[in-house]
């Protein structure tokens, strides 16, 4: 076996899958959940295996990674030979546009990233402290949200800001979900069965959090997240783009303090300000049976996804592939038609049989006569951490 361990670590829980990649099968995967609380929960599924939960305090961070690596194991059969650790790090600022293998010397610029990702990189940088005491003798690679976006040109990621400002404190557009657009990029190109170099795709992860990213030969050209998660797409409770004289005038006008407008526009915003819940399941049941604000709510997200969709398309010049990924984006078949509604213009014509027609694996939701293809590509972000981590172990 080649045995590949993904830590993604969180400020008070871990998930975990270890890879068997000659195969590219998942050996076992987890999480280990309410870290330094009364009530700490680890689960973990062994392949072939039904689900197991252990209810136990789990004290910290190098406590919790040890009950993993017993579990691993006891289960897993390979975490004793590692071929490396994978770390999923949400922000890699200017500094990283591709893995690192990590030593000191990476430990301390993720370091210095924290000020763009203070809920995110200290949690991050806590697991991957955690497993190099743990682990010593394993190689262990850092794969950032950030990297694959690295190649936008200027035009895409620089802010009208003025530049000396800009360029000290590192204001840019840097957008996420990079491991899932990277992944479903290249195969949107293996299920259409020409080379990612050749294909111009527009790659829609939607999820609670939710981007689009602009793909040209496999390098992204402009992605809808920014500087932070919060630019772009309405998502589950996040507002989304948004004109910022509102926080303005939230404050002036509402007399809200920075702390309560950050908190309203991550947290209680997108489909959950519109209706009260973000989760497009129960969105979909209430406009499905008649609620208003539900309706307005799905049409108000599919617009502006097919707006960004225009966009990018302008912005590429050309379009192969429309490619839907993650839990609505794989899931909801009125979401991708909602989407789809309009652009038959520019040659999406969406064929609603196999929209509707469930599917395991990648598949074509297009008619056979429409110009781009639509695709629904379920994604693997751990899987994709695992291909890089090995990659950059094998390189050195």
């Amino acid at each position: 076996m080649n045995p590949v361990l993904v830590l993604n670590t969180g400020s008070s829980s871990i998930k975990f899958q270890l890879f068997d990649m000659d195969g590219r099968e998942v050996l076992l995967a987890g999480q280990l959940e309410r870290i330094g609380e009364e009530a700490s929960r680890l689960t973990w599924t062994a392949k072939g295996g039904d689900p197991v939960t252990s209810d136990e305090r789990v004290a910290d961070h190098r406590d919790a990674l040890d009950r993993i690596f017993e579990v691993l194991t006891s289960e897993g059969g390979a975490a004793g030979q590692l071929t490396g650790i994978g770390h999923r790090v949400v922000h890699g600022g200017e500094r990283f546009s591709e893995p690192a293998l990590i030593d000191d010397e990476v430990v301390e610029a993720i370091r210095e990233q924290v000020p763009l990702a203070p809920l995110h990189n200290p949690a991050n940088l806590l697991g991957i402290e955690t497993a190099l005491a743990a682990f010593p003798d394993t190689p262990q690679v850092a794969v950032f949200d950030t990297a694959f976006h690295r190649t936008m040109p200027p035009r895409a990621y620089r802010y009208a800001l003025p530049r000396d400002l800009a360029s000290r404190l590192g204001i840019r557009r840097y957008g996420f979900h990079g491991t899932s657009h990277a992944y479903v990029s290249r195969t949107a190109a293996a299920h259409l069965g020409k080379p990612l170099a050749e294909l111009n795709l527009l790659t829609m992860h939607l999820g609670n959090g939710a981007s689009v990213a602009a793909v040209a030969g496999g390098r992204c050209v402009d992605t809808s997240m920014g500087f932070t998660p919060l630019e772009g797409l309405v998502m589950g409770t996040r507002s989304g783009d948004l004109d910022p004289a509102v926080v303005l005038f939230l404050q002036r006008e509402a007399g809200m303090s920075l702390d309560q407008v950050d908190q309203l526009l991550n947290q209680e915003s997108g489909l959950k300000g519109l209706t009260g819940v973000n989760d497009m399941r129960e969105i979909q049941r209430r406009a499905d049976a008649g609620d208003e604000a539900a309706r307005d709510a799905l049409d108000l997200y599919c617009y502006r996804i097919r707006k960004y969709a225009g966009a990018y398309a302008a912005a590429l010049g050309r379009l192969d592939a429309l490619v839907f990924t993650a839990g609505i984006g794989e899931h909801n078949p009125a979401v991708r038609a909602g989407v789809c509604a309009g652009l038959e213009r520019f040659g999406v014509r969406l064929d609603p049989a196999r929209n509707r027609a469930p599917s395991d694996g990648p598949c074509t939701v297009s008619s056979d006569d429409s110009a781009v293809a639509v695709l629904v590509v379920p994604t693997d972000e751990e899987l994709e951490i695992a291909e890089q981590t090995l990659a950059t172990v094998t390189s050195r």
